[in-house]
C-alpha cells in the first residue's frame, strides 16, 4: 500500500524568513503603506499571498492590496533572477528526503508559494524529482482550506489514512485535520510548537531525525 508524506515548504523544508519579511516591506512601501511588523509578516507565511494580505492590511482598500501583492511578486522574482534568493533548506531535510524516497514514501509538497516559486526552490536544491504531487496557491483556495492536501492525495493514489502533513504552521495542521490526515508540526517554523498541538499536530518534531522518526511511527 502506497503511503504518503507532504510536506509544506516555507519554514517547513526552507528557511525563506528574511527574503519574505524584506520583499514583504519593499511591497508596502513601494506603495505608500507603513511596512508590517515582521513578527506579523511571519505568522502569515503559509497563506496564499491575497488572503495574508488581508490579515496584514485589513483597512486598505482591495486595489492597495492588489498593487501590494504584485509588488511582492514582482519583487520576488527580481530577487530569484539576480541570484540574490537565499531558501537554504532546513539542517537534515536532504538527507530526510533521500530516506524516506530510498523506503518508497510517496514524497508531495503543499504551499502556499506560487507554482514558479516552488518549482525553482526545489530545482536550486536539486530535489524536484523527489516529489510525485506539487499543490500550490496558484490552483488552491488557502490554507487551511483543505484543497491542495486533497489534490495530492488524489494526485498520489493513496487514501488520508496513509497518508502525513509535516507543517510548521497552525494552517497546516487544521489543513490536515481538515482532510482526515495525521498532521506532524515542526518547531524551526513560525509558529509555537502549542499551537500546532492545539489545532491537530500529533506531535512536534525539534529535528529532521525526530520528525524522521514520527513519520515512520504509528498513527
Amino acid at each position: 500500500m502506497s503511503r504518503l508524506v507532504v510536506f509544506d515548504c516555507d519554514g517547513t523544508l526552507v528557511d525563506g524568513q528574511a527574503a519574505i519579511c524584506e520583499t514583504m516591506e519593499l511591497a508596502f512601501t513601494s506603495n505608500g503603506l507603513a511596512a508590517p511588523d515582521r513578527h506579523h509578516v511571519r505568522r502569515m507565511v503559509g497563506l496564499s499571498l491575497p488572503y495574508a494580505l488581508r490579515e496584514l492590511a485589513p483597512d486598505v482598500s482591495d486595489e492597495q492590496r492588489h498593487a501590494v501583492v504584485e509588488a511582492y511578486k514582482t519583487g520576488f522574482r527580481d530577487l530569484r533572477q539576480s541570484g540574490g534568493l537565499r531558501e537554504p533548506l532546513f539542517a537534515g531535510i536532504a538527507e530526510l528526503i533521500e530516506e524516506l524516497a530510498a523506503e518508497d514514501w510517496l514524497l508531495a509538497v503543499a504551499t502556499g508559494k506560487s507554482d514558479r516559486g516552488l518549482h525553482s526552490c526545489l530545482d536550486t536544491h536539486g530535489i524536484r524529482h523527489r516529489f510525485t504531487s506539487l499543490q500550490t496557491a496558484d490552483r488552491h483556495p488557502s490554507k487551511p482550506h483543505p484543497a491542495m492536501l486533497e489534490a495530492a492525495l488524489v494526485e498520489a493514489g493513496v487514501a488520508p489514512g496513509e497518508a502525513v502533513m509535516i507543517g510548521d504552521t497552525s494552517f497546516d495542521m487544521e489543513m490536515a485535520v481538515a482532510a482526515g490526515v495525521r498532521a506532524i508540526g515542526v518547531s524551526w517554523g513560525y509558529h509555537e510548537a502549542q499551537e500546532l498541538i492545539d489545532t491537530g499536530a500529533s506531535a512536534v518534531a525539534d529535528t529532521a531525525a525526530q520528525l524522521g522518526e514520527m513519520i515512520r511511527g504509528p498513527a
